[in-house]
């Protein structure tokens, strides 16, 4: 082995160069990727924040007694939350969702919680998923966040249609949060796929904002599903690396 001062000189570049890659990436940030993007337009940004409060309400225990409402609370009216799922009636295979009925923007709204961090059902979502396991259009995608997605669809679609058909010209929208936007992204994907099963959906009425989203699909598939499939990024974000890193070291998790 050479020796320069009394150095290993490959164990002395090795460590340099892993300083290097990890000084780099903990200053990169999603601006870095989005530099050259083009800026949103006020009519694309508008349903943003509306959509995130929604987001924000499936947290809460009682809607009507709220602890974690933004300033200038939430902007809904609780009487048109026409489902909410707990764990308890998902049986852990899906995070808590509501279907909200947005008569102000002419808008049905499924909207998904995010990774509860003390839960293990959303981990096994999580890690229900190899390199390459499941195949869908042409590409891949997330198997567990695939069955959750296929779950929602399978105990909802009834409730949907009738909304849609009572509601002729609303548009239907899945949102979700984190691991929830897993699940909202590839939901608005296995729905046009399946239009038939919501009254032959126009496809231009379906969309989902994905905030902080997690990977959950092929780069073809989302750029297939641009049209449909909108993600809200601030920064980094943990859950970029989640799905890579749960399978390969899965027990660091559940430290």
């Amino acid at each position: 082995m050479s020796l320069a001062c009394g150095l290993p000189l490959l164990e002395c570049i090795y460590c340099i160069a892993c300083v290097r890659w990890a000084w780099n990436r903990c200053l990169h940030t999603a601006s870095h990727d989005s530099e050259n993007w083009g800026i949103a337009t006020p009519e694309e940004f508008e349903p943003v924040p509306r959509i995130c409060r929604l987001i924000l309400a499936v947290y809460e225990e009682d809607i009507q007694k709220p602890q974690w409402a933004p300033i200038g609370g939430y902007r809904i009216d609780p009487a048109f939350f026409i489902v909410r799922k707990k764990y308890e009636d998902t049986q852990g295979r899906v995070p808590p969702y509501v279907i909200y009925l947005d008569h102000g923007n002419h808008d049905i709204v499924l909207a998904v919680s995010g990774l509860n961090l003390a839960k293990v059902s959303d981990y096994a979502v999580l890690w229900d998923n190899r390199l390459g396991q499941r195949k869908f259009d042409g590409g891949y995608v997330h198997n567990g966040l695939l069955k959750a997605a296929g779950w929602v669809l399978d105990a909802e679609c009834e409730t949907l249609r009738e909304l849609l058909e009572k509601n002729p010209g609303y548009t239907l929208t899945f949102a979700g949060h984190s691991l929830g936007s897993g699940v909202a992204s590839l939901l608005s994907v296995v729905v046009v796929q399946n239009r038939d099963r919501l009254g032959n959906l126009e496809r231009k009425r379906i969309r989902s904002f994905a905030v902080a989203p997690v990977r959950c699909m092929s780069l073809n598939l989302a750029v297939r599903y641009a049209d449909v499939i909108n993600s809200i990024v601030l920064q980094a974000w943990f859950m970029f690396f989640l799905p890579v890193c749960s399978q390969v070291y899965p027990d660091l998790l559940k430290l």
